[in-house]
């Protein structure tokens, strides 16, 4: 046997790219035996047909965090030092590549040196060929990238890919795999899905149009990250179509485009939750492509027409450069993605569309308020009943103390307002309930609020700008009790400041900001009073009852 038949034998047995995937499944779960894990894998190997299946991360399963390959490319670790140092204004994150794999040496068993060239990369492309050009058209939600993609691939004849419709077509095909399942949670929250799958798909695809000359790829990538997994994986692109537009302007469209088709990651949760990931990642995604000048940036908030004149102009100099030439790489007006400069005083005006959706969905849960005196088991009781409906649970008092600890403006102003021994003020109230309500919208049956309203201004005001209650629990309980069990309780937590007379007052002032509360909802026939002097297990009982009325 000469010196170059194990080589010859590993690369035509794709030893190197199997190994590669093994070491991988054992450093992600660091397996208690390593040997019987080991057997597992081979297993799966002899299952999808021999080791020219296996990849980089075959073994690392469908729960698999986003692990670049070993062999990944080190020295774009520089971009992160020079780009986008530590003291950056703008999050993110290090993409830092393992290191490459160091196995014995074909020449010599003792000899430990690095044979990443055996280690064959998946190939989209016949790299016998150039391969198509590739159009990347990057923005935030709602800055027309679609339209955009749709009329370049139009225009040149090249083949369309929506990232989006992928996900959103694999997720309806698939509803009833798990993995599947997930991932829709994650988008409809409006979150990215998982970055080796989405480079997956894509893939998927490309392999579907090997001939076609071109290929615009819309709404992706999202962050570095992708854009790194992408080049290694797939191929550099030829040009990154940046359509930059205002925050608010983005805003509005994604409120009409929700009235209009009803997309599933067009909720309000959702759109929150898109636009800030595209505030954390545009910046640091447009310097990366900056700097390796691939990236045109075009003002996407003019009509529609007028943007594609620009682009058709910018793909005419940058894929046929036969053409008229144009304007080179321009850089990014941060004004468009941060709101600063104009029209961003308009921005209210959108703030309160987003609240309109927001009484929307609110209307389609369940609220319900539970009031009652001080110790009239308001608080053991609201733990019960949300556990067994399934409701989130929601305390003013709990709330406020949770904002105190923030480092916000606006809880600096609660504090100001708390050492002056001012009330907070009915809109901050609101606010921070409405903030606690958008953030569980969509991943709970209803909100039960406790303690919440106290008096009859509150309970207008959450009407009036969030909706009605669909039903109204008051614990009953008579003064002496309330004032017994009070007294009883600061006893047993040693704060025997409270006696019986400051008792007596304290529910002196619930009873007079109460009654006219009571009236209130008594007349819109939502109340609902529970006799609180029994044990707690009969009362609990008894609210079920009420409950179960409206579930």
């Amino acid at each position: 046997m000469n010196s170059t038949d194990p080589k010859e034998y590993l690369t035509r047995r794709e030893i190197p790219q199997l190994f590669e995937g093994l070491l991988n499944g054992l450093m992600y779960y660091r397996p208690d035996d390593p040997v019987d894990y080991l057997e597992t894998c081979l297993q799966k190997v002899r299952e999808l047909g021999g080791s020219e299946k296996v990849k980089w991360d075959t073994f690392v399963g469908p729960d698999k965090r986003n692990l670049p390959p070993l062999n990944g490319g080190q020295a774009r670790r520089s971009f992160f030092r020079n780009v986008l140092p530590e003291s950056s204004n703008f999050p993110y994150r290090r993409y830092d590549r393992l290191p490459p794999i160091h196995q014995f040496s074909i020449e010599s068993d003792s000899d430990l040196s690095e044979t990443a060239e055996l280690i064959e990369e998946y190939e989209v492309f016949d790299p016998s060929r150039p391969h198509p050009k590739i159009i990347l058209v990057i923005g935030g939600p709602g800055s027309g990238k679609g339209t955009q993609s749709l009329k370049i691939a139009e225009r040149y004849g090249f083949e369309y890919i929506s990232v989006g419709e992928l996900l959103r077509k694999k997720i309806h095909n698939t509803s009833s795999n798990r993995k599947w399942s997930l991932i829709a949670k994650i988008i409809t929250t409006g979150e990215l899905a998982p970055q080796e799958t989405t480079i997956t798909e894509i893939k998927q695809k490309l392999m579907q149009i090997p001939e076609s000359e071109g290929i615009v790829i819309d709404g992706f990538p999202r962050d570095v990250a992708q854009a790194l997994s992408f080049e290694d994986q797939i191929c550099t692109p030829d040009l990154v179509v940046f359509l930059a537009c205002a925050n608010h302007k983005l805003k509005e469209r994604l409120l009409k485009r929700a009235e209009q088709q009803g997309r599933p990651d067009d909720n309000l949760k959702a759109i929150q939750r898109r636009l800030m990931n595209f505030k954390q990642n545009a910046v640091p995604l447009v310097n990366y492509f900056q700097e390796k000048g691939l990236i045109i940036t075009f003002d996407a908030e003019r009509d529609e027409e007028d943007v594609f004149f620009d682009i058709s102009a910018a793909v005419d100099n940058k894929i046929f450069p036969a053409k008229e030439p144009v304007a080179g790489p321009s850089e990014l007006d941060l004004s468009l993605v941060l709101d600063i400069g104009e029209g961003a005083e308009s921005s209210s005006e959108f703030d309160d569309q987003f609240l309109s959706i927001f009484t929307e969905e609110l209307k389609k849960t369940k609220v319900i308020f539970m009031l009652g005196g001080p110790a009239s088991g308001k608080g053991m009781q609201c733990e019960k009943i949300a556990q067994r409906y399934n409701l989130t649970h929601l305390s003013v008092a709990d709330l406020l103390q949770t904002e105190l600890t923030a480092a916000s403006e606006r809880s600096k102003l609660i504090k100001d307002l708390i050492q002056h021994g001012s009330p907070v003020p009915m809109d901050i109230i609101m606010e921070i309930l409405k903030d606690a309500i958008s953030s569980s919208l969509g991943s709970t049956k209803g909100f039960l609020l406790d303690s919440f309203p106290c008096e009859i201004t509150q309970a207008e005001e959450f009407e009036c700008r969030l909706c009605t209650p669909n039903l109204v629990l008051y614990l009953d309980c008579s003064a002496e009790i309330m004032t017994t069990r009070v007294v009883r309780r600061s006893k047993v937590s040693n704060r025997n400041e409270v006696t019986t007379e400051n008792a007596k007052r304290r529910l002196q002032m619930f009873y007079q900001a109460m009654e006219p509360l009571l009236t209130h909802y008594e007349a819109k026939a939502l109340l609902c009073k529970i006799n609180a002097e029994r044990s707690p297990e009969k009362v609990f009982l008894q609210l079920c009852s009420s409950l179960d009325s409206i579930f």
